[in-house]
C-alpha cells in the first residue's frame, strides 16, 4: 500500500515492455505532466545487443538504449547519433553507437544499472529508466508440439505456435527500484510490443509480477496493431490478454487500449507479405471478460505502421487523471 501523503498533481506511471512500440509511446508520454519510470526487458539476444551481451557479459543494451533515446531531452542530432548503426568496419558493422556507449559506460562504472543511471543524467532523460533485472536472462519458449526453443531472437523463427515462455534463471531478482516504482505508481502501462519476447519477460520476473498484481494503480494494456509472425499469428486482442493471464494467473488490466481505425489495403498487403495482419478487435469477448475498452484510430503510416504517440498519450493521461480523481 502507498503511504499517506500530500496530494500529488503529477501522476506516477510505470511503463513495462521493450522494442520499438514502447519507445514510440514514450515520445508522446514524456510531453505530459507525469513522472515516468520505464522498466525494460533484458532478454534480448539478437543483433548488436546479443553480440555485446555475449562478448562483454553484460545485459543487452538495445531496448534500454531505445527507451533512453525516446525519453532524452537532447537535440535531434544527438538522438540520431545514438540510433546510428555502423554499416561497415570489422567488428563495428551492425552495432549502434548508443549500444556501444552503454557498453563503455558499463565498463567504466563497473555496473550496467549504474551505467543506465549515469547516461540518463547525461542525456537529461525525462523520467527513470530501469532494466527489469540487473543481469541478462535467457528466454525459452515451449511450443505446442512440446519442443523447447532457447533464445529471444530464435523464438519467432521457430514457426510454431507458442504454448508458454519462461526465464532462466527462473527466480531472477528484479531491481528494488523497479519494485518500489510499481508500488508507488498511480498507473501501470504494459505494451505495446512483442507479446512473448518483450512484454511477458518483464512479467515473468516473479517479484515484478507480484508487485503489479498487488498495486491499486490503474492498469492498462496497449495492444499491438498488427500480429507478429511466429509470435501472435491470427491473435485477436483477447488472445493477447489470455496469454498474459495464462502466464501470470491473474486478470491484470482495468483498461485495454486498442486501434479500431481502418488500415489501408495497400498497407495490409505490404505487411501480409511478411505474414502479419491487423489484430482483430473482438469487442464482445473483451467486455464479457470485464475489460473496459478504449478504442480509437491510433495508427500512423510512414515506412511502417506505428501508434499515434500524441493520441495514445492523450488517452492514457485522461484515464490516469480520471482514476486519480475517483480515488480522492
Amino acid at each position: 500500500m502507498k503511504e499517506a501523503g500530500p496530494r500529488r498533481e503529477r501522476p506516477r506511471i510505470v511503463v513495462m515492455g521493450g522494442g520499438t512500440g514502447l519507445s514510440v509511446m514514450l515520445r508522446g508520454l514524456k510531453e505530459k505532466p507525469m513522472d515516468i519510470t520505464a522498466i525494460v526487458t533484458v532478454a534480448d539476444d539478437g543483433g548488436s545487443s546479443g553480440i555485446l551481451r555475449s562478448e562483454l557479459q553484460m545485459p543487452p543494451p538495445g531496448d534500454i538504449r531505445n527507451v533512453l533515446t525516446a525519453l532524452a531531452d537532447v537535440e535531434p542530432l544527438l538522438s540520431d547519433m545514438l540510433k546510428y548503426r555502423f554499416n561497415t568496419g570489422a567488428g563495428l558493422a551492425g552495432h549502434s553507437l548508443g549500444n556501444l556507449i552503454l557498453a563503455a559506460m558499463t565498463d567504466i562504472s563497473g555496473d550496467f544499472v549504474t551505467a543506465v543511471r549515469e547516461l540518463s543524467r547525461v542525456f537529461a532523460v525525462r523520467g527513470q529508466v530501469l532494466p527489469a533485472a540487473g543481469q541478462a536472462v535467457v528466454l525459452h519458449a515451449e511450443m505446442e508440439d512440446g519442443s523447447i526453443i532457447t533464445g529471444e531472437s530464435k523464438i519467432p523463427e521457430a514457426g510454431g505456435r507458442i504454448k508458454r515462455v519462461f526465464l532462466e534463471p527462473d527466480h531472477v531478482e528484479p531491481l528494488p527500484e523497479a519494485v518500489e516504482a510499481i508500488r508507488q505508481a498511480d498507473a501501470i502501462l504494459i505494451g505495446p510490443g512483442s507479446l512473448y519476447t518483450s512484454i511477458l519477460p518483464n512479467l515473468l520476473v516473479p517479484k515484478l509480477a507480484e508487485a503489479v498484481v498487488q498495486t491499486d494503480a490503474v492498469k492498462m494494456f496497449i495492444c499491438n496493431v498488427m500480429t507478429q509472425p511466429g509470435e501472435t499469428d491470427n491473435y485477436t486482442v483477447s488472445d493477447h490478454l489470455k496469454a498474459v493471464h495464462d502466464h501470470i494467473g491473474h486478470q491484470l488490466f482495468d483498461y485495454v487500449i486498442v486501434n479500431n481505425g481502418d488500415i489501408p489495403l495497400q498497407v495490409q498487403n505490404k505487411y501480409a507479405e511478411k505474414g502479419a495482419k491487423p489484430v482483430v478487435l473482438d469487442m464482445n469477448v473483451l467486455k464479457s471478460s470485464g475489460y473496459q475498452v478504449v478504442a480509437d484510430t491510433l495508427v500512423l503510416f510512414k515506412t511502417y505502421l506505428r501508434h499515434d504517440a500524441d493520441k495514445l498519450s492523450h488517452h492514457i493521461y485522461q484515464l490516469v487523471q480520471n482514476w486519480m480523481l475517483r480515488k480522492r
